[in-house]
């Protein structure tokens, strides 16, 4: 890193010379973040470009690791099976140290490779690199998967077989139109691998979370749809974001084509391996109008936003109606084997959440930096946090809520990294709603 760190010391002789993040300004509506830190770490970005695609084997162990331009290949360059049979297509997300900051109407985020004073760990963790898919091979008990797999057993979406063979084929796409629940139970059949022995997962809110803020570090935004850019800036920074991403079908057409289930192929951005671009995907004369969207990789995470919205466990709201309370709070569990969908125990409360929708102004952020809102109004998809937020309310009572992410095709500006949902209880399902891949290590 270009610095000496003393023999035998586990920790750099100059800390602070060794941390990279960005400061916003809560009053200042460009989303257009400053950068702090130590400069060559905006370069280098030492955390983001150690994630990389690999295949991770059911007792949580590294197969190999893909090409780092080519994820059809092994690292060595010899064929790679991305079927599944020589384990789950993963990102390896490597562990490191990140701190908030408060002061004012500003706040910071600093993210180091090093444990610095008053820094958090995030452990290393594994997101799969695909919207995830579900294998049916054995139909009475389906394994939430990452894979690119085109046989039967594998069909995405809703798995009507009425559509095989033609343009509209959900044939190699990720899985929806399947509960929270059901998302956890199929992921738990990979194994007892990993943290609590409940490694696996379906996707999960403190990796979605750590993927949020990996992203908004490295292009300094918290408007994820900015017009990708491919060219670092006069610095060597990166600049720009990752586009609209797979949102800007027309959603009579989306439904008409397929019944709003997925279309884009598990791997489509393979040629892309580790880095972060776009793919155009040109949507077939079926949809009934010539469009082409365009599919974003993000560090090997393909569609990171967009595409389907990704249910996401370990964590959930209580939704109060207004005249039940008048509360909507946001709570978080840490320890996988204590996720469920009944109640708030093990459940930690980390903040309130606005009552009606609107596009972001603030984050919630705290200590941990959450990033679902704590103001939902006075922004634009161009503004402050760029991203919508989702939400309703019951007539009566209150309803225990999970949370979605990144929005779906049809969502336009409304979609982005940030972009999260409290509309539906853990046991709906949905032709737009699918999830994601995770291993929590021990």
């Amino acid at each position: 890193m270009g610095l000496l760190i003393g023999v035998g010391n586990t920790m750099p002789q100059f800390p602070y010379n060794y941390y990279y993040g960005v400061e916003i300004d809560t009053v200042v509506a460009n989303p257009k973040l400053t950068r702090i830190g130590r400069p060559e770490l905006h370069v280098s970005l030492p955390i983001q470009s150690r994630m990389r695609r690999c295949l991770l084997k059911d007792d949580g162990t590294v197969n190999y690791y893909l090409h780092a331009n080519d994820s059809a290949l092994r690292d060595t360059g010899a064929a790679a099976d991305l079927s599944g049979a020589a384990g789950q297509v993963m990102v390896e997300i490597p562990d490191h140290w990140r701190k908030f900051e408060f002061e004012g109407t500003k706040w910071r985020v600093f993210l180091s490779e090093f444990q610095l004073p008053g820094f958090h760990l995030v452990p290393k963790c594994y997101r799969s690199a695909y919207e995830a898919a579900i294998d049916r091979t054995t139909s009475a008990s389906p394994k939430l998967c990452s894979v690119v797999n085109k046989a039967v057993a594998f069909r995405g979406g809703n798995n009507n077989t009425a559509y095989d063979g033609q343009s509209n084929s959900l044939l190699g796409t990720a899985g929806t139109s399947t509960s929270l629940t059901n998302f956890r139970t199929y992921a738990r059949r990979r194994g007892t691998a990993g943290k609590s022995g409940a490694g696996w997962n379906c996707d999960v809110y403190n990796i979605q979370k750590i993927c949020y803020w990996l992203f908004v570090v490295e292009y300094a935004t918290i408007n994820s749809q900015t017009a990708y850019n491919a060219q670092p800036d006069a610095n060597g920074y990166k600049q720009g974001g990752l586009g609209a991403g797979v949102t800007n079908l027309a959603s009579a057409s989306w439904n008409t084509f397929n019944g709003y289930n997925p279309f884009i192929p598990c791997g489509y951005t393979n040629s892309l391996g580790n880095r972060t671009g776009l793919v155009d995907f040109a949507m077939p004369a079926e949809y009934g109008t010539a469009l082409t969207t365009q599919v974003p990789s993000y560090r090997g995470i393909e569609n990171p936003f967009g595409h389907t919205w990704s249910w996401t466990d370990g964590c959930k709201c209580r939704i109060q109606s207004n005249d039940g309370g008048g509360l909507s709070e946001f709570y978080v569990c840490n320890d996988p084997s204590k996720f469920q969908d009944s109640n708030y125990n093990d459940y930690e409360l980390r903040g309130v959440l606005p009552r009606a929708e609107g596009y972001v102004k603030e984050m919630l952020i705290g200590e941990f930096g959450e990033n679902l809102p704590k103001i939902a109004s006075g922004a634009s998809s161009s503004t402050y946090f760029s991203d919508y937020f989702y939400t309703s309310l019951p007539a009566t009572g209150e309803s225990i809520r999970g949370v979605l992410f990144g929005g779906a095709a049809n969502n336009g500006a409304n979609a982005g990294f940030g972009c999260a949902s409290t509309y539906y209880a853990a046991s709906s399902t949905y032709a737009n709603i699918g999830s994601r891949l995770c291993f929590i290590p021990a």
